[in-house]
C-alpha cells in the first residue's frame, strides 16, 4: 500500500448522473423532475414538514404546559482545577477565561464551581460561585468578588423593602409613605368643608 495507489472502497463512489443528454439517455428534456410544478423549478424545494397546504402535524397537535427553555439562562462553568494555571494573585476574570480558552462563545455570566484544589491565591471576579468554591478560595487565601447585577435578590429585596432609614439617629420614612400621608392631610379640610356646607344647608 502507498500513497500513489490509495483508492476509494469499492461501491463508495457513484457515477454523477449527467443530465439533459438528449431524450435517448433517459435524462433528457426534464432531466428527471417531471412536468412543471414547484418541485421542476430550478432551486424550488420543499421545507421539511410541508404538506401541501394541508394543515401540518405540528399544528394539529394540542399543546399544553409551560417550557422554560425561552428564559433559560446558561451559565459558563469553571472548576477550581482549571485556575490553578493562573499565576499567584492573578485577577481571574471573563477577559482572562476567554484568553486561556477556558471559556467560550455566549453566556448569561460565569460560575465557578468547587471541583478540584486551588494551589494559591487568586482574585476571582465573576456571575456566581459555589459554596465549596467560595470556601476554597478563602482558604487558599484568594478573594471572590460578584460582578454588578449579579447580587442575590433576597438581598435587593431586603434592601427595598426596609420601612425606615436611619439618618443621624432619626428614622426617616419612605418618600411613598410621606407622600400618601401628604395627600391625605390636603383630603381632610376638603371633607371638612362638605360637612358644614351640609349642616348649614340643614339649618337653613
Amino acid at each position: 500500500m502507498r500513497l500513489h495507489n490509495l483508492r476509494p472502497r469499492p461501491g463508495s463512489r457513484h457515477r454523477v448522473k449527467r443530465l439533459g443528454c438528449g431524450e435517448s439517455s433517459g435524462h433528457g428534456k426534464t432531466s428527471g423532475k417531471g412536468n412543471k410544478g414547484q418541485k421542476a423549478r430550478s432551486g424550488g424545494s420543499i421545507r421539511l414538514g410541508f404538506e401541501g397546504g394541508q394543515m401540518p402535524l405540528i399544528r394539529r397537535l394540542p399543546k399544553r404546559g409551560f417550557n422554560n427553555a425561552a428564559f433559560h439562562k446558561r451559565y459558563a462553568t469553571v472548576n477550581l482545577d482549571d485556575l490553578n494555571e493562573f499565576e499567584a494573585g492573578a485577577v481571574v476574570n471573563e477577559q482572562l477565561l476567554r484568553k486561556s480558552k477556558l471559556v467560550r462563545g455566549h453566556f448569561a455570566g460565569i460560575k465557578i464551581l468547587g471541583d478540584g484544589e486551588l494551589k494559591h491565591a487568586l482574585k476571582v471576579e465573576a456571575d456566581n460561585v459555589s459554596a465549596a468554591a467560595r470556601e476554597k478560595i478563602e482558604k487558599a487565601g484568594g478573594t471572590i468578588t460578584l460582578r454588578e447585577g449579579a447580587a442575590p435578590k433576597a438581598r435587593l429585596i431586603d434592601a427595598a423593602g426596609k420601612a425606615e432609614t436611619a439618618v443621624g439617629g432619626e428614622s426617616v420614612e419612605p418618600a411613598s409613605q410621606a407622600a400618601g400621608k401628604k395627600k391625605s392631610a390636603r383630603l381632610v379640610p376638603a371633607r371638612v368643608k362638605a360637612q358644614a356646607k351640609k349642616k348649614i344647608s340643614q339649618e337653613s
